[in-house]
Parts: C-alpha cells; structure tokens; sequence
C-alpha cells in the first residue's frame, strides 16, 4: 500500500525542530546566494599536489595535458604543488603540507586539488571525475557556488572546512548507503582529533540523513551524487563543516572555546586527514561486511532512536494522523518505523523539509533492528 502524507518530529526540548515550511533553520553551510553573485569570469586556480610519487606524476600529467574543465566552460590554471610557495595567500590558506603529513590511507585523500576560491569543489571532481584517480579530494577555502540538496547554492566563507572526492562502485543497491558512511566517519574524525589533542569531547550527531549537529544547531551537510558508467557507479561526496567560521549559526572552535580555557583550536586540514584516515576504514567494513556492521556506531551517533514522529495520510478528502516510533534504518537507508499499532513502516524524505514524504505499510513480520 502506497499513500501520500507527510511527518513531523515530536523533539524533546533540547533539540530544534527539523526543517519546515513554517520554521526554517538556517544552514551552516553559509548563506543562499543568487546567481549575479557568482563570478564566473575570474581564473580559478587549481593546486595539484601528490603525496607519493606516483600521485605527484599524475598531478604533473594533468598540468601538462590541462585536463581539469570547470562545467560553465571558465578558464582554469593548474598549478602544482611545488608553486603555492609563489604566493602569499596568508595564514587562513588551506595548509597542503601538514594536511598530506597527516594523512595514513592507502587510497583516499592522497591525490590533493586545492583552490584558494572556486565554485564548487562538487563540481570539480564530478565534472572531472574520468580524469582523476579514485579517492583524489578537491578542498577550497572560499567556494561560491556550494552544493547542497535540492540543488540549493550556498556561498561558503574562511574557515569552513568544504571538501569534495571520488569513489567507485559496483553494487547498486548499497550506494545510497554511502552517505551515512561518510557521516559516521566525519563524527569519528572529530572524537579522534579531540583525543589526540587533549580537547574535550563535542558532542557532533548525525541528523538523518545527512546532516551535522553540534548542541542543537547544524554545523555541517552531506551531499553524494552518483552516475552509472561502464557498469560501475561514480560517487562524488561532498562534505562541509563549520570549523571556525562562527556564523550564520556556531562552528567546531566556537564550542570548543566554551568547553575549553585554553586557546586551542581545531584546524581543517587535522580534522580532513582524520576523516579520510577514518574513512578508509569504515568504507572497507562496509563493502566487505555490510553497513550492518556498522549499525550500532551509527545509531550510537544519530539523533533519531525512539522519536516520535507524526504522519500524516491522505485518505479521500481528509488527513489522518498517525504517531510512529522511529526505530532505525532500513536495508534500503530510509527511517524504519512502527506505529502505536505495531505497523511497521518506511518513510521517505522529500526536498530539506521533510514534508509530503511516502508511507509505505510493509509486512508485520518485518524484523526490526536494535534500537540504539
């Protein structure tokens, strides 16, 4: 049975509502912008930087053969490693050195691109993906043409850690899963450099499916996207995170600075190479074994283990409400249900509202995973 209808949380105090059409959030992924803001006409600088030498040859390739197009058609210079020291960007500028000193993976992260501004580092990797190696990340430090869902543009500032890279998959079915495992490792990353460094624990939580939460407010977003070539799957996931930009919302150092008398701070390039350390990881347990494996972490870190949630059906002429318990994901991703009934259901998101969603009443038998 298929239905129209729509949800609402019923949050405890302590957390804000999601997203509606009567109580907007802002994002902290900066500001909507509109499109006479984007500058399209400057160069946009590309760093192509290796760890190894075998990512540093391949930087040199794509120098010399100048392979890397922006989607609008601009004017692209590409640089390399060995030139940053030719500019002066100041000390806000993306540190490429100890990000690539940090880093301990295998395969991502490990083929650099930065940009001191740019339009999306999104769109960077998607448009190019053909012509990078698998796992290579693009990181700018400005970017004025942000990807977010539902196709949303977001003008980005200093001190907001924007990131973007590839993978490649052969399995469908679990592509959209993805998503939650890059959400899990961004959270990981986080405790390990509070661990590594001494600063107290933030509390960073998972807000289905793909946002950041820190003390209430959202700090960061997720966005994958994915086609379908030669019978594999080419994921760009997208990764932004308020590290010390304090506005429009609160950021990584903004707490730590309310937990901490000292005046420690994190820095994008730890926290990058500690998500890609923790990634590399986590991804490999995923494909091997299963997002299952990873279920009790993830429920561990999300928000959403036995709210309440109001649906809303459309029956004839008329709205019937329904009150459901969300009890945790289901094999295809979307939040598992049940109702005071013990009718278990699906529910769909629709957009960054979460109204208008799908009900789908599944068999009763259907197992439920642990809740968290």
């Amino acid at each position: 049975m298929l239905v129209g209808s729509c949800f609402h949380f019923l949050y405890p105090h302590i957390y804000p509502p999601f997203l509606s059409l009567h109580n907007p959030i802002p994002s902290s992924l900066s500001f909507c912008v509109a499109s006479s803001a984007m500058d399209k006409s400057s160069t946009c600088t590309l760093f192509l930087c290796g760890k190894s030498s075998a990512e540093t040859e391949s930087a040199k390739s794509l120098k010399i053969s100048n392979a890397l197009k922006l989607p609008d058609g601009g004017e692209v210079s590409n640089l390399l490693r060995s030139e940053i020291s030719n500019f002066q960007f100041g000390e806000e500028a993306f540190d490429v050195d100890l990000f690539i000193n940090s880093l301990s993976t295998n395969r991502f992260g490990r083929f650099l691109i930065w940009s001191p501004r740019l339009s999306s580092t999104h769109d960077i990797v998607s448009h190019n993906f053909c012509e990078l190696p698998i796992g290579a990340v693009c990181v700018g430090d400005v970017q004025f043409k942000g990807r977010g869902r539902s196709n949303n543009a977001w003008e980005s500032p200093r001190g907001c850690l924007m990131f973007s890279f590839t993978l490649q998959m052969e399995d469908g079915k679990i592509v959209p899963l993805v998503q939650y495992v890059v959400s899990l490792a961004v959270t990981e990353a986080i405790k390990d450099v509070c661990n590594r460094n001494g600063f107290p624990s933030l509390d960073v939580r998972i807000k289905w499916p793909n946002d950041l939460y820190l003390k209430g407010l959202k700090v960061g977003g997720i966005l994958c996207t994915s086609t379908y070539k030669s019978k594999k799957f080419n994921v760009s996931s997208g990764i932004g995170l308020n590290v010390g930009n304090v506005k429009p919302t609160t950021c990584l150092n903004a707490v730590l600075k309310e937990l901490s008398t000292t005046s420690n701070e994190f820095r994008r390039e730890d926290i990058m190479a500690a998500f890609f350390n923790k990634f590399e990881m986590l991804y490999d347990i995923f494909i091997n074994q299963g997002f299952q494996t990873l279920e009790e972490l993830y429920y561990r870190t999300w928000l959403h283990s036995g709210q309440r949630v109001i649906v809303q059906e459309k029956n004839e002429d008329r709205f019937v409400e329904n009150v459901v318990t969300i009890q945790g994901l289901t094999s295809s991703g979307y939040l598992l249900a049940i109702g005071d009934d013990n009718q278990v259901c699906e529910l769909h998101p629709d957009g960054n509202r979460y109204l208008a969603l799908q009900f789908i009443l599944l068999k009763p038998h259907c197992p439920l995973p642990p809740a968290a």
